[in-house]
């Protein structure tokens, strides 16, 4: 034991070492010039200035407070991160994956963007009060212990991050002035302006960590199962709960100070846990806790530092620290899900409620979605700034209509068009990858497609050379690599479904990620054209952005209904297709390849569009039944359906101003998603 406990001390001892020496590198570096002699001469007391300025000014003005920042946020980000992944025993969770950072996030946007007077001090208990309603919303829909599996755990939270972060965005859109501030730190960035607000950050910090080390031994006690540690006499759910808003607290106060710092509170720990596998010591919560803080304060610092060493301090000053943070995350993701087996409870349970439903049910659902589907369009084309009536729609048909009219339904058409054929390719790319991989939590856009699309096209924008033709044979390529990066990482003993569903989250991550940093270093001018598309919406749309896509559809969709039989089987289990003589495997992948080449086409109308291929599959297997046969046209129907009235909501609602479809999609998408979470608990 006391062998244990040295060893313990001695990675704690180094890990601290590790933290100041990478500070004292990261004190060196920033856009004034000075260096590590002048920051030595003006410690030793000699007179050194810089532009007129003195040293000491430019240390404690900045670079310190910089420092500071990142060592609290570290502590605090990878002491709550142990503590969620504790108490939930998955080693994914993380205050990223169960929403407390998006919840904290949207907190903050909505006092700012409705000029609430909240003191500055209450800010931490702003974002505190939406950390704690985002991480109870995601463990109350994972349910009992039994219920936190790695794939339920990180869907709940997904969704739930998604819903926040869409709400999120709406608000800087439609209060830009209130909230500019907000859009640039949303990213997460450790520039400070004095010490006062580390000065502010550290109480709270050092009492969290203290509340949370307090823990240590119950949480130790609780690994062992919530039986073992009952009739040891720890009182589980009081301990549950004191470690949640400890967690809650230190990722709140890590939010405030600066911003959504993505994954640290995910890569720290699983670092650790991984070292304890070596260090027995860190399997204690007494050295797990304070390894975890330590470790999050040192990614954060080398994640910063070597960006500022890459790039340059002043081109990495426009590059929030969240990006290289968050592609560490996203390849810790990625690794984390090789070794891990797959989630049962999220498969099966929603396949229970599926009735099975008569061909009578089934014409009367496809002619009811049709005629919904073209009075959506009907009234897309009619609805905007300028409301048109029928009559306006027949003269521009004839080519008779005035100037203002031709020239809004010269705009109109094509979007319309565009939400259509994006919603059916999105819908029936769902269709495939939820049957396929036997998941109805599954879709495109978590499965990273949509993400590589939209990389392709966020290349072609930011490149010199920019052209229609380029934007759709990128965009393509792209989506298509990141398929089959997916499916290779993925490919251990076939295309296990929840592996599949991980590996294609850590993907999506990274690859927008990747799209966000193109964002920030390209031309301003070309800012708005890229948001275009990462947005997912219809703006600019002509029908020469639908055609790749309708083409695209005219191929898949019998390629797709041929395959039916097939796409049933695989849909059972694995051993019925292998039983009735179906290649498994290589059906299931070409199917997939399918379903990626529609998906990344999608993007080319209407950008990256979340939920359209998870909530179009299952509405269509709630209302025709569990057959493909039948399933794949009535979700291509109500897919474009919602598409179309996602997108005319988000042009009329606010007109003359507009939401992008795509976050139209995911305000309304994301809590059928929670519901359906909810739905098949088991």
């Amino acid at each position: 034991m006391r062998r244990r406990a040295a060893s313990g001390s001695v990675v704690l001892a180094v890990l601290l070492v590790a933290v100041v020496v990478v500070g004292l590198w990261h004190i060196t570096q920033g856009t004034s010039g000075v260096g590590f002699a002048g920051l030595v001469r003006s410690l030793l007391g000699a007179r050194a200035d810089v532009g007129g300025v003195p040293v000491t000014d430019v240390l404690t003005g900045s670079r310190l407070p910089r420092v500071l920042a990142g060592i609290a946020v570290g502590v605090a980000l990878g002491s709550a991160g142990a503590l969620l992944q504790s108490v939930t025993r998955n080693p994914l969770a993380a205050p990223d994956t169960l929403a407390v950072t998006a919840g904290s996030y949207f907190a903050l946007c909505v006092v700012a963007a409705f000029g609430l007077a909240v003191p500055l001090w209450a800010s931490s208990a702003v974002a505190f009060g939406g950390g704690l309603l985002a991480a109870a919303v995601v463990l109350g829909l994972v349910g009992s212990a039994s219920g936190l599996g790695s794939t339920r755990l990180v869907l709940a939270g997904s969704a739930v991050a998604m819903a926040l972060d869409a709400a999120t965005a709406t608000l800087l859109i439609l209060f830009q002035e209130s909230t500019t501030g907000l859009y640039a730190w949303g990213s997460g960035s450790l520039a400070q302006l004095n010490l006062d607000a580390a000065e502010r950050a550290a109480p709270v910090i050092v009492a969290g960590f203290a509340a949370a080390l307090l823990l240590s031994h119950r949480l130790d006690v609780l690994g062992l199962g919530d039986d073992a540690a009952t009739s040891l006499g720890v009182p589980v759910r009081s301990t549950r709960v004191v470690a949640v808003l400890c967690a809650v607290l230190l990722t709140s106060i890590a939010v405030t100070l600066s911003g959504p710092l993505a994954f640290v509170g995910l890569a720290a720990p699983v670092a650790v846990r991984l070292a304890a596998g070596r260090f027995r010591a860190l399997s204690r919560h007494a050295f797990l806790i304070p390894a975890c803080g330590l470790a999050g304060a040192l990614l954060v610092l080398l994640a910063d530092a070597v960006l500022r060493a890459v790039l340059g301090a002043q081109a990495a000053a426009s590059i929030p620290t969240g990006i290289p943070t968050s592609l560490l995350g996203a390849v810790v993701i990625v690794a984390l899900a090789l070794r891990l087996r797959d989630a049962g409870p999220t498969r099966e349970a929603p396949r229970a409620h599926v009735a099975l439903r008569s061909r009578r049910r089934f014409v009367t659902v496809v002619v009811a979605a049709a005629v919904l589907l073209a009075a959506a369009a009907l009234t897309g084309l009619l609805a905007g700034s300028l409301w048109l009536r029928t009559g306006d729609l027949v003269l521009w048909l004839r080519g008779d209509a005035p100037g203002l009219i031709g020239l809004a339904l010269d705009d109109r058409a094509p979007r319309v068009a565009a939400a259509v054929v994006a919603g059916a390719a999105l819908a029936l790319a769902g269709s495939v990858v939820q049957g396929t991989v036997r998941n109805p939590l599954a879709e495109p856009g978590v499965l990273g497609i949509t993400a590589g699309a939209g990389l392709g096209a966020v290349i072609v924008v930011t490149s010199t050379a920019g052209g229609r033709t380029a934007l759709v044979v990128t965009a393509v390529a792209v989506g298509l690599a990141t398929f089959a990066l997916i499916a290779v990482l993925a490919w251990r003993g076939g295309l296990r479904p929840g592996r599949f569903l991980l590996v294609g989250i850590g993907c999506g991550y990274a690859l927008s990620d990747v799209s966000t940093f193109l964002l920030l270093r390209a031309d301003p001018w070309d800012t708005p054209r890229i948001l275009t598309w990462l947005s997912g919406t219809t703006y600019g749309r002509s029908f020469a952005d639908v055609l790749p896509v309708a083409l695209v559809l005219l191929l898949a969709t019998p390629a797709v209904l041929s395959m039916r039989r097939e796409l049933d089987l695989l849909a059972i289990d694995d051993d019925t297709p292998r039983i009735l003589g179906v290649r498994r495997e290589g059906t299931r992948l070409l199917l997939l390849t399918i379903a990626a080449i529609t998906a990344a086409t999608s993007v080319i109308a209407i950008g990256v569009v979340g939920f359209v291929g998870l909530v179009a599959p299952h509405l269509a297997r709630t209302l025709a039944g569990a057959r493909h046969g039948r399933v794949i046209p009535v979700a291509m129907l109500l897919g474009a359906l919602l598409v179309s009235i996602a997108d005319t909501l988000g042009r009329t609602l606010i007109a003359p101003s507009q939401i992008p479809a795509g976050l139209m999609m995911a305000l309304v998408g994301a809590p059928y998603f929670v519901w359906l979470l909810r739905r098949s608990r088991t």
